[in-house]
């Protein structure tokens, strides 16, 4: 009887989980659009290690807009799109990082230069005595 255990819990979890509307919903667009568009956010993840002078400005912000207007979208659609509002959800969070550095770099490089600042290193010996 234990055998059978594993057996019926698998079987239970597959008659949960793969039936004909869970087939029917991957061959959708509705499943195929949000996961093809996850690209998006992956890449900006992916960016947030990478130079900040690489950053384009204007792309990111586009970027904000556009993922902000496809959340609205994704919710004002029936069936509600709960999959692409989380593709959103993701790539305005990425984006927003993106465009937080990119502010920090060109900001930091324009105060330099029109207060003359720079950056130094003040090296402090200790006293030993």
């Amino acid at each position: 009887m234990s055998g059978n255990l594993p057996r019926q819990a698998s079987r239970s979890i597959i008659n949960k989980y793969i039936n004909k509307e869970t087939i029917k919903y991957v061959f959708t667009t509705h499943f195929w659009g949000p996961v093809s568009n996850f690209g998006i956010p992956i890449a900006a993840i992916y960016d947030l290690k990478k130079d900040p002078n690489l950053i384009s400005g204007p792309m990111t912000f586009a970027l904000l807009v556009y993922s902000g207007v496809f959340m609205k979208y994704a919710l004002a659609v029936t069936p509600k799109n709960y999959l692409l509002f989380g593709c959103h959800v993701v790539n305005c969070t990425a984006q927003a990082g993106q465009g937080y550095r990119y502010l920090m770099n060109n900001y930091e490089k324009s105060k330099q230069v029109l207060t003359g600042e720079t950056k130094q290193t003040v090296k402090v010996e200790s006293d030993k005595k």
